[in-house]
């Protein structure tokens, strides 16, 4: 197909109207323009032909033959179009809401809420997804990733679900009732990480600790690893949130504590969101409203 020879698609839609409606009037209304618009656009069409489409008598205009056998083409054409526009934005819109998150943030705070939103929208399927690893969000692939962070992913909309700083923490068994740990002496204890992650070795490098855990080191799934650090199998790096109740009762110590400006944020592609996404999205933003 020679693409250079169509003519704009503006005047091809025009033109269907009015061979659709019979007027100039009613093909401005369909597509919600003036008819002068309707008639600038006919001319465009004609002149990029350089055929005559549209018989002129007075203020009767009508087909010419060579208009009735391309409004025929283009009134096809457009049905398909039409009709694969509708079939596809239909599968996309059946197809479950794709969510990419930390597997501690899946079982802490998303999967105890889940039940509400199914209640709440049953029509609505989700794939959740627990992973530490970024991911890429892509047409058809992942919809929404819920990452923590300070923000300011490149090449996505991003906006901040709940803010709660990072900080150390360790039951006090394993502390020996000590809670002044400087940053070296902390790395010669245990240490528990997610799997995937390296937070303990993180954290320690910005403390200035040039070298990882002297301590052994336990690698698990986040589902576990606040069990095992209740029982004082190890410090961990984690967000306070979800260890905030047991700071509080004393089951852990807080021994350090990150800024306050980092958290769980939203991160979504910078392209129109399915209706379904949409509604996900909105329902996370009151959820962290309950909690804030």
């Amino acid at each position: 197909m020679n693409w250079l020879k169509l003519p704009p698609l503006s005047s091809l839609r025009a033109f269907s109207a009015f061979a659709e409606k019979g007027g100039v009037v009613q093909a401005g209304a369909a597509l919600n323009v003036s008819h002068a618009a309707i008639s600038q656009q006919l001319r465009v069409l004609e002149k990029h032909m350089g055929v005559a489409l549209v018989r002129r008598d007075g203020k009767s205009l009508s087909l010419t033959p060579e208009g009735v056998h391309l409004a025929r083409a283009v009134q096809l054409g457009f049905g398909s179009i039409g009709a694969a526009v509708e079939e596809v934005m239909s599968a996309g819109g059946a197809r479950p809401v794709h969510v990419s998150l930390t597997p501690t943030f899946a079982a802490s705070w998303l999967m105890p809420r889940l039940p509400e939103f199914q209640a709440k929208f049953p029509e609505i399927s989700l794939t959740i997804d627990p992973s530490p690893h970024l991911v890429e969000l892509t047409p058809g692939g992942v919809d929404v990733a819920i990452r923590y962070g300070s923000g300011g992913w490149p090449g996505v909309d991003c906006e901040m679900l709940l803010e709660t700083p990072f900080v150390v923490v360790a039951a006090p068994s394993l502390l020996g009732g000590r809670s002044d740990w400087t940053p070296e002496e902390l790395s010669q204890l245990p240490w528990l990480e997610e799997f995937g992650t390296t937070e303990a070795s993180t954290w320690l490098a910005r403390r200035g600790v040039d070298h990882p855990p002297q301590g052994r080191r336990i690698s698990l799934p986040g589902t576990l690893l606040l069990e095992g650090l209740r029982a004082g199998q190890g410090v961990t790096a984690t967000v306070r949130h979800f260890v905030e109740h047991d700071i509080k009762a004393g089951r852990l110590v807080e021994l350090h504590t990150e800024p306050e400006s980092s958290g769980y944020h939203v991160l979504t592609a910078k392209t129109p969101l399915r209706p379904a996404v949409k509604t996900f999205v909105s329902w996370l933003r009151r959820q962290a409203g309950d909690v804030r």
